[in-house]
């Protein structure tokens, strides 16, 4: 029970840093330069030149359906950090209104204040995910469609989402080079949230050797990820045990390994880098 609190209080403390740097970044280079970098803040960047609201407040706003429709669908404990995150998000970015001066791009110094953007919301981001939180917005959206179709490709579906941001952003502020400018923010705040959460590799192969590895598998199971089981035997102590074999999207590699943690913290397991995995729950086999 005590490693428990602790563990959300360590938790909540990353996800407040989290929401600080991915307001920070938001607020100082994304929003007053009219840059769009999809999901829900991209929505808010654009809805907030129409009504006059603050973006953190839109943000907010934008997730309630969202969240309703991720507790309903997905894994309570993810949802209730998220909404945690979103919250901290909107205070964050509304403080930041008040008290932090904006950069301004307008001398043509468009492409660093999406670099500098992007990687704050990217840091964010993958902090976030570590603590098997999310910023909420397109994420819980790209995750109930992947739950449902699990030929999509998380990355794909999310590239969509963010496309058609991005073109409502173009219709919007009419300037070519915003949409450019909000690729430079997407792509950096991708390649820094896959560096901070697993690497850049898409997925990982996890072979995992424990005496507690029922109790492992049957949590890795819950996740929604399959697990083979083998049998084996230690060479020096001459002992039986099950090793669990197992392939990890990107957005469970973090939640797989504290369940590991938490069953068995003397366990033994080797990650390993996956380029490529098919199969039910993956790309299909053609």
């Amino acid at each position: 029970m005590k490693k428990k609190i602790r563990r959300w209080i360590i938790d909540i403390l990353v996800m407040i840093l989290a929401a600080a740097i991915y307001s920070l970044g938001i607020h100082i280079f994304i929003s007053p330069n009219d840059i769009a970098p999809g999901g829900v803040t991209g929505i808010a960047i654009i809805l907030t030149k129409f009504w006059g609201i603050s973006v953190g407040t839109l943000i907010f706003l934008l997730n309630i359906p969202l969240i309703i429709a991720g507790f309903i669908l997905l894994n309570k404990t993810t949802m209730i950090k998220t909404m945690i995150s979103v919250a901290m998000i909107t205070v964050f970015t509304n403080l930041a209104e008040m008290f932090v001066p904006v950069y301004d791009a307008s001398g043509g110094n468009g492409v660093v204040a999406a670099i500098f953007g992007g990687a704050a919301m990217g840091i964010g981001l993958g902090l976030g995910y570590n603590r098997e939180s999310t910023s909420g917005g397109t994420d819980i959206l790209t995750k109930i469609i992947g739950k449902y179709h699990t030929d999509f490709k998380l990355g794909a579906i999310q590239a969509v989402l963010d496309c058609v941001v991005v073109a409502a952003g173009f219709a919007v502020f009419g300037n070519v080079n915003n949409v450019l400018f909000a690729a430079i923010a997407i792509f950096v705040q991708s390649k820094l949230t896959d560096t901070i959460v697993y690497g850049s590799q898409e997925s990982r192969c996890m072979l995992i050797c424990s005496e507690n590895s029922k109790t492992i598998a049957e949590e890795i199971l819950k996740q929604s990820n399959g697990v083979t089981l083998f049998k084996g035997e230690g060479a020096y102590s001459g002992n039986e045990r099950q090793v669990l074999a197992t392939a990890v999207h990107r957005s469970n590699y973090s939640k797989v390994k504290r369940i590991v943690k938490t069953a068995d913290p003397k366990a033994f397991v080797i990650t390993t880098s996956a380029n490529e995995v098919y199969g039910e729950g993956f790309t299909k086999l053609n």
